[in-house]
């Protein structure tokens, strides 16, 4: 359900545990630049001529393979700094050992590889990418089609670096599989999703509470509540503030709704969570003291799972609960989270995501085009199957009640956080007409991703 991802580190392993190493390597290399060759040649049949950037370790040996077997094939192959020229590109330079920034010479080859006008192809990871955590320092290799050997990298997967390597192609190389801390999330992460069962009954098919949608913000708790409909519960309750109670009610048929005065809202809405199995917080709730003093209050009353969303993240404070709790902050969110500036967050997602976690003592999953769970303690998963089209507003919204409803089915914070996202990742790739995709649309499409 999970599939591995490689750090520089645990790649090195892997190489290391191949028979006769490091006198075999030679093996590797041989398998690894024909692999770079034959992927070339399949993805750019017309291209003729190759110019060929190699940096002085084993990446550049790969390199130089790829160009003898290209040349075998009958093309023009060239080892080149100058990139100018040619077809197609094959960018050699540094490999999974790189980190930091590139010097000021190499910084320079890979700005002329950018600037050539001809399609990249990367080994094994693009040059200037950090392979252990996806951040890039300094300037980066622009592929169009990466070819890397034995597994993804992390740094293939997470931003900044995905945006790098464009198309990924995993080339087996003879290595056996290893235990890797971090994990890519796959489909097969919904099998883990109980379906209902013929003696299920709405209330045991998981039931949950959302709480939110103040005046103004009604749809946001409404697309909620809908999806964690469509994600397959069987019970929603939607508790707004009275004032919203009249519009919810014209907004969405299914889920039962709940007005709560803000004077006596916390004793209502801890009424109302014995009930449900899980309790979405904070979508439409606003940010008022009124609105931040009842999620302190209900984080500490709650006993049962909650996931913490949108307004609810707002001036939220480190807490204590012995339940499954899952916060789900975009970065600029979890800057705010954590003090710090958004931009460092989108240039250190993993580290970012990592620091919420332990701070929180909770699930956190780190929305983007790569989005992280991370639980405290562990390795992240990368779920990565959403299209572009997912920044849209309300699709986070969405998400929450996912997550609620895999929350409320039986699924611990980890697994029920990923699974939602490969959900609505799947759901929103599935919508024919991706252009002005909008939220509702996501979350009609989810009976058809889980199925």
């Amino acid at each position: 359900m999970l599939e591995p991802l490689y750090t520089a580190a645990e790649m090195r392993e892997a190489e290391e545990a191949y028979p006769g190493y490091p006198e075999t390597a030679d093996e590797l290399m041989e398998r690894a630049g024909t692999a770079v060759a034959l992927e070339t040649m399949r993805a750019f049949p017309r291209a003729r001529t190759f110019g060929v950037v190699c940096g002085g370790g084993s990446n550049g040996g790969d390199g130089r393979i790829a160009a003898r077997v290209l040349r075998e094939a009958g093309h023009v192959a060239e080892e080149t700094d100058d990139p100018e020229g040619y077809d197609v590109v094959v960018d050699a330079l540094f490999g999974t050992g790189f980190r930091g920034a590139p010097r000021a010479e190499a910084a320079g080859v890979i700005e002329r590889i950018n600037a050539c006008g001809a399609p990249v192809v990367a080994v094994d990871l693009p040059s200037g990418v950090n392979a252990t955590t996806g951040e890039v320092e300094g300037v980066a290799v622009e592929a169009s089609l990466t070819v890397t050997f034995h597994g993804r990298k992390v740094g293939l997967v997470v931003a900044p670096g995905r945006f790098h390597a464009g198309r990924v192609v995993v080339a087996e190389i003879g290595l056996e599989p290893r235990e890797t801390r971090a994990h890519r999330a796959t489909d097969a992460l919904l099998r883990a999703v109980p379906r209902r069962a013929p003696r299920d009954s709405k209330y045991t098919a998981g039931t949950v509470l959302v709480v939110g949608g103040s005046p103004g913000m009604t749809g946001a708790a409404v697309l909620t509540a809908m999806g964690a409909l469509r994600a397959d519960a069987g019970y929603v309750t939607l508790a707004v503030p009275r004032a919203s109670l009249q519009v919810v009610e014209s907004l969405a048929l299914e889920p039962v709704k709940r007005a709560f005065d803000w004077e006596t809202a916390a004793d209502t809405i801890v009424a109302d969570a014995g009930r449900a199995g899980a309790v979405a917080l904070g979508p439409g709730l606003g940010r008022e003291p009124a609105a931040q003093a009842l999620v302190g209050e209900l984080l500490l009353r709650l006993d049962g799972p909650v996931v913490v969303d949108a307004d609810a993240l707002f001036g939220l404070e480190p807490f204590a609960r012995d339940a499954p709790t899952v916060l789900t902050p975009h970065a600029g969110e979890l800057a705010r989270l954590l003090d710090v500036d958004a931009a460092w967050v989108s240039a250190h997602r993993l580290e970012a995501a990592e620091r919420c976690a332990e701070r929180y003592a909770a699930v956190v999953l780190l929305k983007g085009a790569d989005t992280v769970v991370q639980a405290p303690g562990a390795g992240p998963v990368v779920c990565d199957l959403g299209p572009p089209s997912l920044a849209t507003a309300g699709s986070g919204d969405v998400l929450t009640g996912v997550i609620a409803a895999f929350l409320a089915k039986g699924l611990d914070a980890p697994e029920a956080a990923a699974a939602a996202a490969v959900a609505h990742g799947i759901a929103a790739a599935s919508v024919p007409e991706q252009a002005g995709l909008l939220a509702s649309d996501v979350a009609a499409a989810l009976p058809g991703a889980l199925s």
